[in-house]
């Protein structure tokens, strides 16, 4: 048998065939300038010109344990020659382990998990269990969020992203947030609950299903409640009726420093999202899960959901792989102790650059917000807006090698979990640098 060989793709035409014959996310397709990677290892992307950029965003928050770990891969090899995929009224042995070890590692009596593609469809059959289990329609959503691009999830979805795709889907309600743009920090606990209360008085808490949210708020921020925030919204839905959907498809392994954001406030949801970081995005691979009680709601009855790809055995067999690699390399402790590495670098930046205006992170959680006015709080960029300076800053990191995520007027930093100290200071220059930039538009 002959072996067919491809030529080597240049970094222009990668870019080039890429533009011509697919679409990208989010952007006039015209302006977008693809970055050309042709293989990717540890915290670092290679471009085929041999160009090296420091991943500090995890991608999408999602390769949480670095890029090309052999173990994953040989597991992902391994499962191919067994079987990749066979419809969803089959068992292999990667469905029940991953079911298995997702009951055994998620919060309180999360147990019954319904395989997705990602994270969209996830929080699409959230919604729907939610609705079919409670026999009520509302949803309660908060603007500062994202939960996918699909139908319920793209209205859900409070940011800018939902003007030009929201669909007719009815149901969605605000629930306000407990941290307002524009603003340097959050509510007060107390003030945040009564405004949640006050919306569920106002819809009828009779009528409202569930509350989706980010229980610490990804793209829109990296915003952290306030402590006692999330007990009390546990308590409010308890006590309402109201199922508490957890999204935690960013947030989730190992991010915040625990297995999940909610076990930081021991809170334990009725339904938790997942994926990004359940493959590490080396396989596309999501859940949903809920209690027995939750589940057993369908025993008699059929479920209200189906997919062609739930539960496909080569995604599953990744997930137990990355899994395992979370567990060997201690890697949700790693990222706690890595967290005071990246909030003293915060500090550091904060104190050097008047142009910091607040920092956060909960573990490898993290974001910089810039200003151009410290009082009164004035962001650097318009809300769904960038500026001159931002876009200065994107420039002068792309320059010097580094890839992470800039909205409106921050900066996110995120990288994999098994960053080093070295790495992680290496990112940290370099943004050092590009704050620079931002220092000459503030207003003394």
């Amino acid at each position: 048998m002959v072996e067919e060989t491809r030529e080597f793709m240049s970094a222009d035409e990668m870019s080039a065939l890429s533009k011509k014959h697919t679409m990208f996310d989010w952007v006039p397709q015209d302006a977008v300038v693809p970055m050309p990677i042709e293989y990717a290892k540890g915290v670092y992307m290679y471009t085929p010109d041999g160009g090296r950029i420091l991943d500090f965003n995890s991608q999408l928050m999602s390769v949480n344990i670095g890029h090309g770990d052999q173990r994953v891969i040989d597991a992902i090899a391994a499962q191919a020659q067994k079987v990749c995929y066979v419809h969803p009224y089959t068992a292999t042995e990667p469905r029940a382990r991953l079911g298995q070890k997702l009951a055994q590692i998620a919060p309180g009596d999360l147990d019954v998990w319904f395989f997705t593609n990602g994270g969209a469809e996830a929080n699409e059959n959230a919604i729907k269990i939610a609705r079919h289990y409670t026999g009520r329609q509302k949803i309660l959503a908060r603007y500062r969020s994202y939960h996918g691009a699909s139908g319920a999830t793209m209205v859900a979805t409070g940011d800018p992203r939902r003007w030009g795709a929201e669909i007719g889907v009815s149901g969605i309600v605000r629930a306000p947030d407990f941290h307002k743009w524009g603003q340097p920090d959050p509510e007060p606990v107390d003030v945040a609950l009564r405004e949640l209360e006050d919306v569920i008085m106002y819809e009828g808490p009779q009528n409202i299903a569930g509350f989706i949210m980010e229980p610490i708020v990804g793209t829109n921020g990296i915003l952290i409640p306030p402590d006692g925030y999330m007990q009390g919204v546990r308590e409010i839905c308890t006590r309402h009726g109201i199922l508490l959907i957890a999204d935690e498809v960013m947030s989730g392994f190992g991010r915040t420093g625990e297995w999940f954001a909610v076990d930081n406030w021991g809170v334990v949801p009725d339904l938790m999202s997942i994926a990004k970081g359940l493959t590490s995005s080396y396989v596309q691979l999501g859940a949903v899960g809920m209690s027995r009680e939750i589940a057993d709601t369908w025993k008699t009855t059929p479920f209200p959901g189906g997919l062609t790809y739930n539960s496909h055995a080569l995604a599953c067999a990744t997930a137990l792989a990355v899994i395992d690699v979370y567990e060997q390399d201690e890697l949700i402790d790693r990222a706690k102790r890595m967290g005071q590495v990246m909030a003293d670098h915060h500090a550091r930046l904060a104190q050097k650059h008047p142009s910091v205006g607040r920092t956060r992170n909960k573990g490898m959680f993290g974001i910089i917000e810039l200003v151009r006015s410290h009082d009164p709080y004035e962001p650097m960029a318009p809300y769904n807006g960038t500026s001159d300076e931002m876009k200065a800053i994107g420039g002068y990191l792309k320059e010097h090698g580094l890839f992470t995520f800039l909205r409106f007027g921050m900066i996110h930093t995120n990288p994999p979990l098994t960053i080093t100290e070295e790495e992680m200071a290496e990112g940290f220059d370099i943004i050092d640098g590009a704050l620079d930039l931002a220092d000459e538009a503030v207003r003394a």
